[in-house]
């Protein structure tokens, strides 16, 4: 039975890891941490989530309840995720990693991290995006000439970046296989007179608004036709699963930095 530690237990994707392992008959919710000073600290965490007690109440210091754990998720932000990432390297705790939003120093502090512990870092836990990546590389190698390349996604209105993470994932996928470098050739949004379109660009389109748990489309326009590879998200459950599935694979694995193509074994 893995024993899992769940980071930010009081987010949307908190609860939806609770109540995976809640369900789960091969994973188990050995801790809950929330940040500190958060109402819920003190509660059950299974109560929380709506699935029942689990005798397991969320608390704030992830140092403490890293004994018996094989294997930290987390699902915060940046700022929170490098403060657990040192406790976890002096455990000698595997990390699986979903939060986005992380600048390149804050990155490069993960890949040094990942020298001592083996940890999976993905934008995106769901298998049909993981699947969507690799489908990219093969669509970009072969609409290279003549095709815009445009990536629109939505989420609900409290996500905190944009574009978001899994956006971002798609279009490194698309500029990879065209041996473009995503940072030079992408372009955030358009406002006023922009000229016309630079073929060489990849686009990027954020919506924001209610409780979209997050669509994304990349698109593929020529004259006369038009190609769109779209994944729809309608439950956070894909990616809690997804998560737990990426844990299990992780424990007993050597340091190193994995992604859930790795992990699927889509590579």
């Amino acid at each position: 039975m893995l024993s899992v530690t769940i980071t930010g237990s009081s987010g949307r994707m908190g609860r939806a890891l609770i109540e995976t392992l809640a369900a789960s008959s091969k994973a188990r919710l050995h801790a809950a941490v929330d940040r500190g000073g958060s109402a819920l600290l003190g509660l059950d965490a299974g109560e929380f989530a709506g699935v029942g007690a689990l005798d397991v109440h969320i608390r704030d210091d992830l140092a403490l309840v890293l004994p018996g754990t094989d294997a930290v998720i987390d699902f915060t932000r940046p700022e929170a995720t490098l403060h657990y990432l040192p406790l976890c390297v002096a455990a000698g705790v595997p990390m699986v990693i979903g939060t986005t939003g992380f600048g390149a120093e804050q990155r490069a502090l993960i890949e040094v991290a990942a020298q001592r512990i083996p940890i999976v870092l993905a934008a995106n836990f769901s298998v049909g995006v993981n699947l969507c990546l690799k489908l990219l590389d093969t669509a970009a190698r072969v609409l290279d000439e003549g095709f815009d390349i445009e990536i629109i996604e939505a989420h609900h209105r409290h996500k905190v970046d944009a574009p978001s993470g899994t956006a971002l994932a798609l279009g490194q996928a698309v500029a990879n296989a065209l041996g473009r470098d995503l940072s030079e050739c992408a372009v955030y949004g358009r406002e006023g007179i922009t000229g016309e379109r630079d073929p060489k660009t990849i686009g990027f389109s954020t919506v924001r608004g209610g409780d979209i748990v997050g669509d994304h489309t990349v698109l593929f326009a020529d004259i006369g036709e038009r190609i769109e590879i779209t994944h729809k998200a309608s439950s956070r459950a894909t990616f809690a699963r997804g998560a737990v599935h990426a844990a299990h694979w992780v424990k007993g694995r050597a340091p190193g930095l994995y992604d859930m193509q790795g992990v699927l074994g889509l590579r």
